[in-house]
């Protein structure tokens, strides 16, 4: 079973940055396609940013397209998320999550297509 962790999480003042960091163990991300999403308080759980097994295709939410990047390192097996020019919306608990298989780049705004998660990390965004 892959385990997903999740580091890197804390305080930003708006305006700033911060990269959270997701390491896999019991597989490989490069073997998957992977996802973060964001939930906060009474909120539902929302797609952020996603990248493809295959060709590292990228797609995003319009609210972070510009402002967040996803990317994989394969030697390091982390997937991570750049997160620039927060906003207090961003505040939430980000999870990243492994999906199987060949799938259109848009499918994974789904949290269906996934089936391994992490637990997450808090970013709060706040002056």
């Amino acid at each position: 079973q892959v385990q997903l962790v999740e580091s890197g999480g804390g305080l930003v003042q708006p305006g700033g940055s911060l990269r959270v960091s997701c390491g896999a163990s019991g597989g490989t991300v490069s073997s998957y396609n992977m996802g973060w999403f964001r939930q906060a308080p009474g909120k539902e759980r929302e797609f952020v940013a996603a990248i493809s097994r295959s060709y590292g295709i990228t797609y995003y939410a319009d609210s972070v397209k510009g402002r967040f990047t996803i990317s994989r390192d394969n030697a390091k097996n982390t997937v991570y998320l750049q997160m620039n020019s927060l906003k207090p919306e961003d505040t939430a608990v980000y999870h990243c999550a492994a999906a199987p298989g060949f799938v259109i780049i848009s499918s994974l705004v789904n949290p269906y297509e996934y089936i391994y998660w992490g637990q997450g990390t808090q970013v709060t965004v706040s002056s």
